[in-house]
């Protein structure tokens, strides 16, 4: 079977150690356990604890914060042990590469020191609540407003398709906070929800796939916030988030490549077991070279993926490379995941079979960070 989990050129030492005992947590801890995840719509707080303690959440924070003072790509393995996994039900990719990175990259040391250690250890999980009922990935027509009044903000609005809604303790919530304005009235404010007058969870949306990842609409009226919670200054948000969105971008395409490779390797044991008319599915052309295209893709789009790894790492990924990295991977890994189920045949089709839960989680990757129609009007700016 060809090697589709190579060292990677961005892994050192420390990671492949951190990988190894991250795959063997998931495995004994996560995997048996995402069955009643999915059920319950919801992963239980006392994994995100466990994890925390074992420095499997933020692991690229600084020490003083909680973390282990790691670079992303830590934060990578994780995203990829996951797609191995096949568990989409952890939120860590909301919580630590974007919520707890907007803390770290704006937020002062006092409000450093408040919110990261907590979600370093998993005493608090993060989320982030960008997307409203009338507009996802036009972020400038936001409409939640956050109205200074004295020595608080006063916060009314709604979010949807928020990740970690109903377990979320800290959420970093963009805001307008002057709606005259347009993008340059957005503001980033992080929200304590525990005992918040006025805040409100919604209903757990239920979704076509990701069934264990709870997804939730937030509500707030005339929630009072200290001013000592807004992220660096007001009318900052929009840039903050274009800044920010690269890496949550990366963070998908690796969760799509590694869900990728993992596909080609259940569905290759799948065909050389398979009988169909005295012969396995392996032996027919159609499905040697079906598989030759998945294998293909997957090992193009891998060698991009770790340049854009490298990049980030080193400071330098650019919004176009990341636009194109979740783009290109997101499609890639449904085109894929189609392939692959056919060739499972009806089994595919049956939820107990890890092929159909990984079609169906996948759908929702070409949609959210930004819908891969966005990222190819930002990689056509690029060519103006």
């Amino acid at each position: 079977m060809y090697d589709l989990r190579s060292r990677r050129s961005w892994e050192n030492d420390d990671a492949v150690q951190f990988r190894d005992s991250l795959r063997r947590f998931l495995a004994t801890e996560a995997v048996p356990r995402d069955p009643t995840w999915r059920e319950q719509k919801r992963v239980d707080r006392d994994f995100w604890r466990q994890a925390g303690e074992l420095g499997f959440l933020c692991p690229s924070l600084p020490v003083e914060y909680g973390g282990s003072d790691t670079n992303f790509s830590f934060e990578a393995v994780i995203e990829e042990e996951l797609g191995y996994a096949g568990i989409t039900s952890f939120g860590h990719a909301v919580h630590g590469p974007i919520a707890a990175h907007y803390i770290l990259r704006y937020g002062t040391p006092e409000q450093c020191l408040r919110w990261l250690p907590g979600m370093a250890s998993g005493e608090l999980i993060g989320a982030i609540g960008m997307t409203e009922p009338g507009g996802g990935s036009d972020l400038q027509a936001i409409r939640t407003t956050a109205r200074r009044t004295g020595d608080r903000y006063v916060i009314n609005g709604s979010k949807t398709f928020i990740t970690n809604g109903q377990n979320a303790d800290v959420i970093v919530l963009a805001v307008k906070t002057d709606p005259s304005q347009g993008a340059r009235g957005v503001s980033m404010i992080v929200l304590e929800t525990n005992d918040l007058a006025g805040f409100r969870r919604g209903r757990n949306l239920h979704k076509i796939g990701m069934h264990g990842s709870d997804t939730a609409e937030l509500f707030f009226d005339d929630v009072r916030v200290p001013i000592g919670n807004l992220l660096g200054e007001e009318g900052q948000g929009f840039i903050q988030m274009m800044e920010s969105l690269p890496q949550e971008r990366l963070a998908i395409a690796l969760g799509a490549q590694a869900t990728m490779e993992r596909a080609i390797e259940i569905t290759v044991e799948y065909v050389n077991e398979r009988q169909a008319f005295r012969q396995t599915l392996m032996d027919f052309q159609n499905t040697r070279f079906q598989l030759a295209e998945c294998l293909s893709n997957a090992c193009v789009n891998r060698a991009f993926i770790d340049q854009c790894v490298t990049q980030h790492v080193s400071g330098g990924l650019s919004t176009v490379d990341a636009s194109i990295a979740k783009a290109w991977s997101t499609d890639r890994q449904c085109e894929v995941l189609d392939k692959c189920l056919q060739l499972h045949g009806g089994y595919g089709f049956m939820e107990e079979y890890p092929i159909a839960r990984m079609y169906a989680d996948a759908r929702v990757q070409r949609i959210y960070g930004g819908a891969n129609e966005i990222m190819k009007e930002l990689i056509a700016r690029a060519l103006r």
